[in-house]
């Protein structure tokens, strides 16, 4: 389909952090199929500090929200997409802002989803069409790269996160004394998401007991501080308080620790893509969509219903998942590791 040996490629994924994280693959897949290729992304400016400085692409084209809302907002984004001389653009989301980015940049090939993944007015923007046969959406974003000749590409990250946060993180890390560091994440973007706060602390505690963990419990704003430090005094001295923190000091933070535990959230998927074992608790949402990618979900009910009304419901579903569910997936982490130790000592 590339009549040349540098394409010059626009991925299209703007919104959650979550979901830019999740994309992340199909940046390094284009970039080691096409190493002289000029690879752009463009980004809401929410989720735009997850994907600043990835070594796989070579410009990052933040836009505001809500820009496709406004003939002015439109016109402006066409002229700054025009200026890059896309020749493919790449619809990760299947929405019309995404859909609309690639035929606003003038890209002559423009690849989507068929089917239901292909949403809204995207059948009308994109005019080459992948039907995914996969359920998560990691394999089903690195199915689109299938009409450039890319077919079963290795699932690589390469999440950027700078030295600065790196260093902060490693001073972090040696302030604590444990051995083990597990990161308890208690907030999400709709409380159908979250888990009971008091079963994080009793959580902290079990976890301590068996494993010898030292728990931290991350936040972001003001509500979530105060579940944090609910977690804090329901663990019996075995959890603290995180700092402070940025995009990029969380994900240094993460990458720190030893174990993640949390709802479906952005941060979640920061833990994947750092490769640290991971723990994703589920409810409103179906984890063979958006669960920690080949990691380990929990799901014993779903709050089913419409999308609007699953982000209203209360944590119902959640409820459903028990602590002794999560200790059990947490023993389940060690033995495995305990087994994959044991086979590297008789290999050696």
């Amino acid at each position: 389909m590339l009549n040349s040996k540098t394409p010059r490629i626009l991925i299209a994924r703007m919104s959650a952090i979550g979901d830019a994280i999740l994309t992340m693959p199909v940046a390094c897949a284009l970039r080691a199929h096409f190493p002289g290729a000029f690879l752009g992304w463009v980004v809401e400016k929410k989720a735009a500090p997850m994907v600043r400085e990835h070594p796989a692409v070579d410009e990052v084209i933040e836009l505001e929200r809500g820009w496709f809302t406004s003939l002015r907002g439109i016109r402006n984004t066409k002229a700054i997409l025009r200026g890059y001389r896309f020749d493919t653009s790449i619809d990760c989301q299947g929405l019309t802002k995404s859909a609309m980015a690639g035929w606003l940049a003038g890209a002559r090939t423009r690849i989507g989803y068929l089917g239901r993944h292909g949403g809204e007015i995207t059948p009308w923007l994109n005019n080459r069409f992948v039907q995914p046969t996969s359920s998560h959406i990691v394999d089903r974003s690195l199915e689109l790269l299938r009409p450039l000749g890319i077919e079963t590409p290795r699932v690589d990250w390469q999440m950027p996160i700078p030295e600065s946060a790196r260093n902060w993180a490693s001073d972090w890390r040696r302030t604590l004394p444990a051995r083990r560091v597990a990161i308890l994440n208690p907030g999400a973007t709709a409380a159908s998401k979250m888990w009971e706060p008091d079963r994080f602390g009793q959580l902290a505690q079990i976890i301590h007991k068996r494993h010898g963990y030292r728990s931290v419990a991350v936040w972001g704003g003001a509500r979530e501080r105060q579940m944090a430090e609910w977690i804090v005094r329901h663990s019996g001295g075995t959890a603290m308080l995180a700092p402070d923190t940025n995009l990029h000091q969380l994900a240094a933070l993460i990458d720190q620790s030893d174990l993640f535990v949390s709802g479906d959230t952005g941060p979640l998927h920061m833990a994947v893509a750092l490769a640290v074992p991971t723990i994703g608790l589920y409810g409103a949402t179906r984890p063979g969509d958006s669960g920690p990618y080949q990691q380990i979900a929990l799901q014993n009910a779903y709050e089913s219903g419409s999308r609007r009304h699953r982000r209203r419901a209360d944590n119902t579903a959640m409820r459903q998942i028990h602590v002794s569910d999560v200790c059990a997936a947490i023993d389940k982490i060690h033995q495995s590791q305990t087994s994959q130790s044991q086979r590297r000592s008789l290999a050696a």
